[in-house]
């Protein structure tokens, strides 16, 4: 019973701690199937061809800057999207896996 008395608060501080941590941990995610068009290393932009046939630039955000370093124009990717939790605006993409 004592050692349960302990975990308590410890547990609660961690809930306490963790919540903003969630919270700034970003908005909504999609992923999106597209060509690589090109990569602009110098500005962290990325310019993918959806499906429809339409392009579009994003920054990139995260670890999606080093795996876009592994790509080059013409591969197909698999691009996670994030989205302005708020306004579901595009904000970037924050990972690139080849399809």
């Amino acid at each position: 019973m004592k050692t349960f008395r302990s975990i308590v608060p410890v547990l609660l501080i961690l809930a306490v701690v963790a919540a903003p941590i969630a919270t700034f941990a970003g908005g909504k995610h999609h992923d999106v199937k597209a060509e690589v068009v090109s990569i602009d290393a110098k500005a962290n932009t990325i310019t993918l061809k959806d499906e429809n046939g339409e392009s579009h630039t994003a920054p990139l955000m995260g670890k999606a800057v080093e795996e876009a370093k592994k790509l080059k124009a013409g591969d197909m990717v698999v691009a996670d999207c994030e989205d302005d939790e708020k306004t579901g605006e595009h904000k970037g993409v924050t990972s690139l896996k080849k399809a």
